[in-house]
């Protein structure tokens, strides 16, 4: 067993209740990828190796719960056109699906290798990710065996919208029947786009079908829901005990009440809103309701091609009326809850030692310095 010692921290923020909010002047311990001791710098206990922060600010390691990241092609040209205006309906994404489909292995595996690289250079230690850009059984296990390569939290998202060349019904059927079959082996969560103002994504009925039938394969669920206008997603993922409903842009009463209620995280994803022009979540209100929130980045090439983090704290802070304190508090362990984890999100003792290093003294910095590359992931 061997241990390090991360010392000269000016501010640690650990999520843990005992301290009752940062320590200033702090010290970690790791023991074999654990947090073993969490204290003030001058009672730190001796360590096999050591790593001395000269006052840098460290949070937790940033949990992305919601991205997109194996995929071909680009769209930076949809992407110009909602600047200018149009709309955003969900059309674009049968563009990523046919360049998707047309990549190689290789092509596919050197991008997610170098948005895993870009999202760890901004302190991000987890991450879960979403096929969903191949909707045929062939290329969905494909893109669930390439995720499972970097991630264990791995989501199968065949009903992301229906293509245009497949009949609705059969397409449910595919995807509650042979296609989830052969991905369930290489997913951990099943998710499905239950969007009825979209003629490409599902409806209530068609989304429950399929959510009911990854639970009896043994999935957990997650849940796209209220991205373009008020739909029944939210009150599906919360009856089917789903971890996580993303998006929730538009939300009625009663949706927040029925999240007040429940175990489902409500994951918000700012940078979507940023990338398509569209309102933003209120997530003052649903904070005060009791609502626990996720803050993820939904990296993606048509709707936000971003994998920051910290940009996605700095939209919260600024357009979504969120406190730094409770932006990074979602970043972190919001998203672990999101994911069901336990064992990320926070440093307690027992955690693994995944930690954010901030060129800053303190995590406020993160809002206060948007588009500043200031954060980066260290993992002991």
């Amino acid at each position: 067993m061997t241990s390090h010692l991360v010392t000269g921290i000016g501010e640690l923020t650990t999520h843990d209740d005992r301290f009752g909010g940062p320590l200033l002047d702090a010290a970690l311990v790791a023991q074999d990828g654990l947090v073993a001791w969490v204290g003030p710098a001058a009672d730190a206990p001796a360590a096999d190796t050591r790593t001395d922060l000269a006052g840098a600010a460290v949070v937790p390691g940033f949990v992305d719960s919601h991205t997109h990241l194996v995929f071909g092609g680009d769209r930076s040209a949809e992407f110009e056109a909602r600047m200018a205006g149009t709309v955003y309906t969900g059309g674009g994404i049968a563009t990523t699906v046919a360049a998707t489909r047309a990549s190689s292995d290789e092509v596919l595996r050197d991008r997610l290798a170098a948005l895993v690289r870009e999202a760890r250079s901004q302190g991000t230690t987890t991450l879960e990710i979403k096929s969903g850009y191949g909707l045929d059984v062939e290329n969905e296990v494909r893109l669930l065996r390439l995720a499972r390569e970097v991630t264990p939290e791995t989501t199968f998202l065949g009903a992301h919208v229906v293509p245009a060349d497949v009949d609705r019904a059969d397409y449910l059927a595919l995807v509650t029947g042979p296609m989830l079959e052969a991905c369930a082996p290489y997913a951990r969560w099943a998710d499905v786009f239950c969007e009825p103002a979209s003629p490409l994504a599902f409806d209530g009925d068609e989304a429950r079908a399929v959510l009911v039938a990854a639970r009896a394969a043994g999935l957990g669920l997650r849940v796209h829901a209220s991205q373009l206008a008020p739909g029944p997603g939210v009150h599906l993922a919360v009856e089917l005990g789903a971890a996580s409903v993303d998006h929730c842009t538009y939300l009625s009463n009663s949706d927040v009440a029925a999240l007040a209620g429940s175990g489902t995280v409500a994951t918000l994803l700012p940078g979507v809103e940023f990338s398509t022009r569209s309102p933003y979540p209120d997530a003052r209100r649903i904070i005060e309701a009791g609502v626990e929130v996720a803050l993820a980045s939904d990296c993606n090439p048509g709707t936000c091609y971003s994998t920051s983090m910290p940009l996605m704290i700095a939209l919260a802070v600024r357009e979504m009326r969120m406190t730094v304190e409770e932006a990074v508090r979602a970043a972190t362990l919001g998203g672990a809850h999101a994911l069901r984890r336990d064992d990320v999100g926070h440093l307690r003792l027992g955690a693994r030692a995944d930690l954010a290093v901030l060129d800053a003294p303190s995590y406020r910095h993160l809002a206060y310095r948007p588009g500043v590359p200031i954060a980066r992931a260290l993992t002991l």
